[in-house]
């Protein structure tokens, strides 16, 4: 597997490559920026985008969303829980004072329990409301990896003080749906650094009050 993970936009968001080395297809997840690093990533490894996937549609994960579309072609996938708020972009841009992406809609819904991915590297959706109420998670269970978006972090959790945001759901979500997990799982977050479900199930402060 390439894995390729790397902060883009302005609030550091982490966008991810998986990639196969034999048949060179690939999933990009939450481009939300610098379009020009992500296409050198996918050209150093000659890869070709199968579909993009977006763990949630706040503006930092969806800023290179159009153009990475365009230049693709691949799918894009996005629960529909989240529509309106990608369709809220440029109210969304100017809570934040950025600059409004230029946005395309989706191609595809995301729904729990569904099956993305490539045909060797396949990924479990998992609906993780509370940080968005589409916020999902991936989990590619035979690389024992979760793409955690921004519902869970390394030593903390997503915010929830957002519009659709849930301080309630988030804590659910968590404890159905990722503490479920093996410890050893890999968890690649929305921002910051990895970590492990194992590490944030010990010494996760916002955990521990569960």
């Amino acid at each position: 597997m390439i894995l390729e993970s790397f902060p883009v936009g302005v609030l550091g968001c982490n966008c991810t490559i998986i990639g196969n080395e034999t048949s060179h297809e690939a999933l990009v997840i939450d481009p939300g920026g610098n379009p020009e690093r992500i296409e050198e990533r996918l050209s150093k490894h000659d890869l070709t985008v199968k579909q993009i996937l977006l763990t949630h549609a706040h503006i930092d994960h969806i800023g290179a969303l159009a153009r990475i579309k365009k230049l693709t072609g691949a799918p894009v996938f996005l629960c529909g829980d989240d529509l309106a708020l990608l369709q809220a972009a440029p109210q969304q841009a100017a809570l934040f004072g950025m600059p409004t992406p230029e946005f395309v809609l989706p191609d595809e819904g995301l729904d729990d329990g569904q099956t993305v991915g490539l045909e060797h590297f396949p990924a479990t959706v998992l609906h993780t409301p509370g940080h968005t109420q589409g916020s999902v998670c991936f989990y590619f269970g035979a690389e024992g990896l979760l793409i955690a978006g921004d519902t869970l972090f390394a030593g903390g959790i997503g915010r929830t003080d957002l519009p659709g945001g849930d301080a309630q759901q988030i804590f659910t979500s968590i404890r159905t749906k990722l503490l479920t997990l093996p410890d050893v799982t890999r968890v690649v977050p929305g921002h910051g650094p990895g970590t492990t479900i194992g590490a944030e199930r010990r010494g996760n402060p916002f955990l521990q009050e569960m």
